[in-house]
């Protein structure tokens, strides 16, 4: 018995300190219900309420990180399971075009009258259709055009190398671009606005819409 009061003495002392109840369990060797009963009229130290919460923002960094490094683990296996999803694809040049067809039917324009008309911030989807455009058509280079849609505080000659380098269309090919005034709302960082690409084809951007609305109308009868 004695020793039990010298714990409990000792667990009062912690408490005030700002340990937890857990803490004290584990260093005493004491039930944590036996603890939570000892403590319920201890009155904790301001030391002790800044060691409390000191704990608890540890406690949430700690929380924070294991979740990213489930986070990230997931995404691994994902990236892994796709990887190998990919190597089983034959990359026909068939394939490639249908591709193209539908990326032109969710990001381009429906109006082919002017020829193809592809738009998006991302700048390696932007890049991936121009290289499918290159890869399953005979493409006139000099056909090619592109309109920066920038914000005010981007440099409009970085941007238009950025997206040159991203592309492979020469700068003398980019229009001049269109800067949105700075609205006060914060920077987008690293954001490089948006690209709009043209290919003046318009007999091109039909057949690619025709191309995926009947690949659509195909996997979509009876729904």
């Amino acid at each position: 018995m004695p020793r039990l009061i010298k714990k409990y003495f000792k667990a009062k002392e912690f408490r005030k300190r700002g340990y937890s109840l857990k803490e004290i369990s584990t260093r005493l060797g004491v039930s944590k219900s036996t603890v939570s009963t000892w403590m319920r009229d201890i009155e904790i130290s301001e030391q002790g309420m800044k060691r409390i919460d000191r704990r608890k923002q540890i406690g949430r960094i700690k929380s924070s990180r294991t979740k990213r490094i489930k986070r990230e683990k997931k995404v691994a296996q994902l990236r892994k399971e796709a990887r190998a999803f990919l190597r089983d694809i034959p990359m026909g040049k068939k394939y490639l075009r249908l591709l193209c067809a539908l990326l032109f039917c969710c990001e381009g324009t429906k109006d082919t009258r002017g020829g193809i008309a592809f738009i998006n911030s991302d700048p390696y989807l932007v890049k991936t259709f121009v290289a499918l455009l290159r890869k399953c058509f005979d493409i006139d280079e000099k056909r090619f055009r592109v309109t920066l849609h920038l914000h005010e505080y981007h440099s409009v000659k970085k941007q238009i190398l950025f997206w040159s380098e991203f592309t492979e269309i020469p700068p003398s090919q980019f229009i001049k671009p269109y800067q949105k005034p700075h609205t006060g709302k914060r920077l987008r960082e690293n954001y490089p606005g948006c690209a709009s690409i043209r290919y003046y084809d318009s007999k091109l951007a039909q057949k690619l819409l025709i191309l995926a609305q009947e690949f659509l109308q195909k996997y979509n009868k009876g729904v």
